[in-house]
C-alpha cells in the first residue's frame, strides 16, 4: 500500500509540472515556433520600398574650379527577385529594383545656374544570406545605374546615365509564410560620366548611401 501511494504521488507531481509548462507557453511563442517551421524563402517575390539617399556629387570643367554638392532626398520604388534556400539554411538569390529619386539641386557655375539631379535609378544584384526561421539576414552586391538630367538655365539641357557598382546588407522578416518586411543599407558608386552642355562639358562623379524599408510578398 505504501509503495502504491508513493508511486501515485510521483505521478501526480509529474502531471502537475507538465500542465504548468503547457500553460506557461504563450500564444506568441507558439506562433513564432510554428512560423519558424513553415517559412521557406525559396521562390519568386516582389514588393515596394521607400527610403532616403545621400548622394555626393563632384563636378569639374577644364579650366574652372570644381564644384561639390549633396544631392540628398527621398526615394521610392519596387523590387522583384528569386531566392533558393538550401538545407543548411543558406539562401542565394538575385534581385532587381527600380526607383525614383527626389534630389534636385541648383549650383552656381562659371556658365550660369545649373539645376538638376538624379531622377531614377535601378540595380541588378546577387544576394547571399542565412535564415533563422522568419529572419533572413543577407549581403548583396551588383550593378547599379542612375539617370541624371541637368539644365544650364536659359541655355540648354544635358542628360547622362551613370553606371557602377552597389553593395550592402539587410534583413527580411517574415510576418506570415508569404508576407515579409525589410530594411536595408546600400552604398552606390555610380562612377564617372560627362554632362555635355555644348560649350561646356562637365566631368561628374557620383556616390550615394541609401537606407530603405519595404514590404514584400512571396508567390
Amino acid at each position: 500500500m505504501r509503495t502504491f501511494l508513493t508511486i501515485s504521488t510521483i505521478l501526480l507531481f509529474q502531471t502537475a509540472a507538465t500542465g504548468a509548462d503547457t500553460a506557461s507557453a504563450s500564444p506568441a511563442s507558439a506562433l513564432a515556433a510554428n512560423l519558424a517551421d513553415t517559412v521557406d524563402w525559396t521562390g519568386v517575390y516582389a514588393g515596394i520600398h521607400v527610403g532616403y539617399g545621400r548622394m555626393d556629387g563632384y563636378f569639374e570643367t577644364a579650366g574652372f574650379a570644381p564644384l561639390d554638392s549633396n544631392l540628398d532626398g527621398r526615394l521610392f520604388g519596387a523590387f522583384i527577385g528569386f531566392n533558393r534556400q538550401f538545407d543548411n539554411n543558406l539562401v542565394f538569390g538575385i534581385e532587381g529594383d527600380l526607383e525614383h529619386n527626389s534630389n534636385d539641386v541648383a549650383l552656381q557655375s562659371a556658365f550660369g545656374t545649373i539645376s538638376g539631379g538624379a531622377d531614377w535609378q535601378g540595380s541588378v544584384r546577387t544576394r547571399i544570406g542565412y535564415a533563422w526561421g522568419p529572419i533572413l539576414a543577407y549581403a548583396t552586391a551588383g550593378w547599379v545605374a542612375t539617370h541624371i538630367e541637368a539644365d544650364l538655365i536659359g541655355i540648354t539641357t544635358a542628360t547622362e546615365t551613370f553606371g557602377g557598382y552597389t553593395a550592402g546588407a539587410g534583413v527580411d522578416y517574415a510576418v506570415t509564410d508569404r508576407i515579409f518586411g525589410r530594411i536595408d543599407y546600400r552604398y552606390n558608386d555610380f562612377g564617372n560620366g560627362k554632362l555635355d552642355f555644348g560649350a561646356a562639358v562637365v566631368d561628374s562623379d557620383l556616390t550615394q548611401q541609401t537606407v530603405r524599408v519595404g514590404l514584400g510578398i512571396k508567390f
